[in-house]
């Protein structure tokens, strides 16, 4: 079972491929631990000069984009048809579902680049961004620079400052989650208050009803 133990080992195996291939499917949706194997490769690096950090970063980025783009079509192609066919059994009505659209229409951008930075959204943001059908493009950009932006900060700040950092970024990481829950939480009691005014707003946006999208049907909104 792959935990932040024995993850030296893997690095000091298999270097870039390893940080790359783990933040990868992490952002695919899978439970990993993407950030820790950013920290440890770069602590790594600093410590053994064995990697070079450019290259670490450039490795977490790279895998933070591939598989947050593969999680996108996941939730394009399946998210999306589950939730029509399914979405009932949960009261996630058609209105509901538009809902959900025209909200990552307006903030999608947002959730994509910051969710990066914290550990339950750095693993659904990219599948509910498919599945609600923001722009590939508009994700591509937020996405990337959201990788970016992360591979670099953690990465460089982990080769500078070494384990002391290791230690600091478990308090800090656990802190933007609690943050990020209240802040869905939040959200979510606003968006009930004003349900039916915002259902209006996406009917408007986004007219008629929905349909599944064709296997390999690339149109974005």
């Amino acid at each position: 079972m792959l935990s932040s133990g024995n993850l030296p080992l893997l690095i000091s195996t298999y270097g870039y491929w390893m940080v790359g291939g783990i933040i990868a499917l992490e952002s695919m949706g899978l439970p990993l631990p993407g950030e820790a194997t950013l920290i440890v490769a770069a602590v790594y690096a600093g410590t053994t000069h064995h990697l070079n950090i450019w290259l670490v970063i450039v490795a977490a980025a790279a895998g933070a984009i591939l598989g947050d783009n593969v999680g996108f079509w996941i939730g394009r192609q399946i998210g999306y048809r589950l939730l029509l066919r399914y979405g009932h059994h949960v009261r996630l009505t058609e209105a509901r579902i538009k809902l959900g659209q025209y909200l990552f229409r307006r903030h999608g951008g947002k959730i994509v680049f910051f969710g990066r930075f914290v550990a339950v959204l750095r693993a659904l943001a990219a599948v509910l961004a498919g599945a609600n059908h923001m722009s590939w493009p508009r994700f591509l950009l937020f996405n990337a620079a959201g990788g970016i932006v992360w591979a670099a900060l953690y990465g460089g700040a982990a080769y500078y400052f070494g384990h002391a950092l290791e230690r600091l970024t478990k308090p800090a990481a656990l802190g933007l989650t609690v943050v990020a829950i209240i802040a869905i939480g939040v959200s979510l009691v606003i968006v009930h208050r004003h349900e039916a005014e915002l259902e209006q707003a996406a009917e408007r946006a986004l007219p008629g009803p929905l349909k599944a999208p064709r296997v390999g049907q690339s149109k974005t909104l």
